[in-house]
C-alpha cells in the first residue's frame, strides 16, 4: 500500500510499513582546536531555547481562545481529541480500544484528512481489515492511511522516515501499544522518569507537528483497584495535556454479537470534553457515551458513539452487587445475611444495600431459614448489562 502522492520533500515514495532502527551518529571531523560555531542565525546570537518569557498579551487582551476538541466526534457532534495535544485510551481487555481509534481514523479519512498509525501490537492485515469493515475505500487507505510497524528505537532514521507523513493533511496520529513501544525504547512503564522520557521522544514530538495524538494502553481488569490511569506509572496520566478516556467493557464484540463499551473521562486538561459528559454516580468518572460496534451479515461493521442519557433513580452499588452475586453463585447452599457478609469484603452497610438491591431487582430470592434467618439464593447472575441499565 504505497501512497499515491509522495510526501513533500521526499525524492521517492516510502513504504507505509516502516521498521526503524537507531542510526549511528555521524563522524566528528571538527579539528580539535576549532572554535565552536555561533548559535542562531547570526554571529553571537543567543541559543534557541524554550526558556523565554511567554508573551501574555493575547490572553490579557481577550484574544486567547481555549483549544477545541475537533478530532473524533460523538454521534451528536461533541468532539473527543484536541489538535496538537496528547490523549490516551486506557482499556480493559476486549473493550474495543483499537476499534474506537480506527472509527475516528475512518471519520478523518472520510473528511479528506490523513492519519498516521504506529502499531506496536498488531499487524497490517488486522488493522486494514477493520478499516475496510468500517466502510473506508481501499484507495483512500492506500493514499492517506500511513501505517508503520516499528521493531526498534526511533533514532534519527526513524524520525526522517516518519516526519514527512506528519504534515498536513494529517490530523490524527495513533500509538497503538504504549507498553510495547516503551519496551522497544528500553524504558520501563512503571518508572516515572522513563515515562516522561518516552513522552518527549515520541508522543510529544508527534504532537508538535500538529495532529491530535492518541495513545492506546491497558488498565488492570479489576475496576476496584486500578485507579484512574493505565498499568504502570501514574505519569501516564499526568503527562497528558489533552484528554484521557477509560473504556469499560459491557458486552464483548464477537461474530454475530454487538460489542458495547462505556467511555468515561479520566482527565480533560482543557476542560472542553468533560463539559459534554454526565457526572458518574457514586464517585465514578464522567460518562461520555457508550461505544457500540455492530457486526453485519456481509462482514461490515456499524460503529456508533451516542451521547449519554440522563437516568433518574437511586444509587445502585453495582460493584458490590457483582461481588454478592458471585459469592452466592459460588456457595454450595443458600446464604444468610451473615453468610454473605463473611464472603464479600467491604463495609457491612454497603454489602447489605447491594444484597437488598439484588433482591429488589429479582436476581436473588429469599426463603425462611432456621431461627428466623432469611436464606438467599441466586436466581439470575448480575451482569454488566444490568449494571448499566436504567
Amino acid at each position: 500500500m504505497t501512497p499515491e502522492t509522495d510526501p513533500p520533500g521526499e525524492p521517492a515514495p516510502l513504504d507505509p510499513v516502516v521498521h526503524w532502527l537507531t542510526a549511528p551518529p555521524p563522524p566528528d571531523d571538527t579539528p580539535a582546536d576549532a572554535s565552536p560555531a555561533p548559535y542562531g542565525p547570526g554571529e553571537g546570537a543567543a541559543p534557541a531555547t524554550s526558556w523565554q518569557r511567554v508573551d501574555l498579551a493575547p490572553v490579557l487582551s481577550g484574544q486567547y481562545t481555549p483549544p477545541a476538541p475537533t478530532i473524533g466526534r460523538r454521534d451528536d457532534g461533541a468532539g473527543m481529541f484536541y489538535p496538537g495535544r496528547l490523549h490516551s485510551i486506557f482499556a480493559e481487555p476486549e473493550a474495543m480500544k483499537t476499534w474506537l481509534a480506527l472509527t475516528v481514523t475512518a471519520a478523518e479519512l472520510a473528511l479528506g484528512n490523513a492519519v498516521v498509525y504506529l502499531d506496536f501490537e498488531d499487524e497490517e492485515g488486522g488493522i486494514v481489515a477493520r478499516l475496510l469493515a468500517l466502510g473506508t475505500p481501499a484507495e483512500v487507505i492506500a493514499e492517506r492511511f500511513h501505517y508503520f510497524r516499528p521493531d526498534g528505537p526511533m533514532g534519527d532514521a526513524g524520525r526522517a522516515a516518519l516526519a514527512p507523513y506528519l504534515a498536513a493533511p494529517t490530523t490524527f496520529a495513533v500509538v497503538d501499544g504504549v507498553t510495547e513501544a516503551m519496551g522497544l525504547f528500553g524504558l520501563k512503564p512503571k518508572d516515572d522518569t522513563d515515562v516522561a522520557g518516552f513522552w518527549r521522544i515520541l508522543p510529544r514530538w508527534l504532537a508538535e507537528h500538529g495532529p491530535a495524538v492518541l495513545l492506546l494502553d491497558h488498565v488492570n481488569k479489576d475496576r476496584e483497584t486500578r485507579g484512574r490511569w493505565a498499568t504502570g506509572s501514574q505519569h501516564k496520566l499526568s503527562g497528558l495535556n489533552g484528554c484521557a478516556f477509560v473504556l469499560e467493557n459491557i458486552t464483548p464484540l464477537a461474530p454475530g454479537q454487538t460489542g458495547k463499551s462505556r467511555v468515561r473521562v479520566a482527565k480533560d486538561r482543557p476542560g472542553q470534553v468533560r463539559r459534554n459528559a454526565l457526572p458518574g454516580s457514586g464517585g465514578a468518572l464522567h460518562w461520555f457515551g457508550d461505544f457500540v460496534v455492530e457486526p453485519q451479515p456481509d462482514g461490515s461493521a456499524l460503529a456508533s458513539l451516542p451521547a449519554p442519557i440522563e437516568r433518574e433513580g437511586p444509587f445502585r452499588p453495582t460493584a458490590l452487587m457483582h461481588k454478592v452475586s458471585d459469592a452466592l453463585a459460588a456457595a454450595p447452599e443458600p446464604l444468610s445475611v451473615r453468610g454473605v457478609l463473611d464472603r464479600v469484603p467491604g463495609k457491612q452497610d454497603a454489602v447489605r444495600r447491594a444484597l437488598a438491591a439484588l433482591v429488589d431487582e429479582g436476581n436473588v430470592t429469599m426463603t425462611p431459614g432456621p431461627r428466623g434467618a432469611q436464606l438467599h439464593t441466586l436466581k439470575r447472575a448480575f451482569t454488566d448489562d444490568e449494571a448499566h441499565a436504567a
